[in-house]
């Protein structure tokens, strides 16, 4: 009798190794974003215009379960990468800079940016998703609500997005009328455009 209880207690134990095991694992399948083939272009207005360009995904992984469904993930933004893609020479090189000043997201203090991902709930399609997650920008984060398109590609899944950013909410105010009167014509509107291309392995 002794023998069988303890054998009980052993069975036991180890179905809850394989149990705990299984739990851990689950939806933890991480895959690694491309820095080099991933993009994130950004678009922002102001009055009569607008600018365009690209920075650099620095590194980040995308989470799956076993079935394959997206489940979170995490991605760092190289800050100090801005470039304006709608112009050239002098004009082209005054932007960046003053992109990377402190006047705007102040690269030299804060060379990073970051998104988190909090929740991924289903849209009801293959690959359809709705995000919930935490922008970090100059140290100040925010929730951001989007939505994804997942696709498989071989030994490769993209996942795209688009959403709008406020800059005002992270301490960018140059230009805003939020903040400053009587800008007139000089005036940046506080929402700019962000598209996410990742391609993860």
């Amino acid at each position: 009798m002794k023998n069988l209880s303890i054998l009980f207690a052993f069975a036991v134990s180890l179905g809850l190794v394989f149990t705990s095991e299984a739990y851990a694992t689950h939806g933890h399948n991480e895959m690694t974003i491309d820095n080099s083939e991933s993009t994130l272009y950004w678009k922002g207005y102001k009055v009569g215009g607008w600018h365009e360009g690209f920075v650099t995904i620095k590194e980040g992984t995308l989470k799956f379960d076993d079935e394959g469904s997206f489940t979170g993930g995490n991605f760092v933004i190289d800050m100090t990468t801005i470039i304006a893609t709608d112009l050239s020479g002098d004009s082209k090189e005054r932007l960046e800079g003053h992109l990377k000043s402190d006047d705007f997201f102040g690269v030299e203090t804060h060379p990073e940016a970051h998104l988190d991902i909090k929740r991924v709930i289903s849209r009801g399609q293959p690959g359809d998703y709705r995000i919930v997650a935490d922008l970090t920008i100059k140290d100040i984060t925010h929730e951001i609500r989007f939505n994804t398109k997942m696709e498989d590609k071989g030994d490769m899944k993209t996942a795209t997005a688009e959403f709008k950013v406020d800059r005002s909410l992270y301490d960018v105010r140059f230009g805003s009328g939020t903040f400053f009167s009587n800008l007139g014509d000089n005036t940046i509107y506080d929402e700019f455009d962000i598209k996410v291309n990742l391609v993860v392995k």
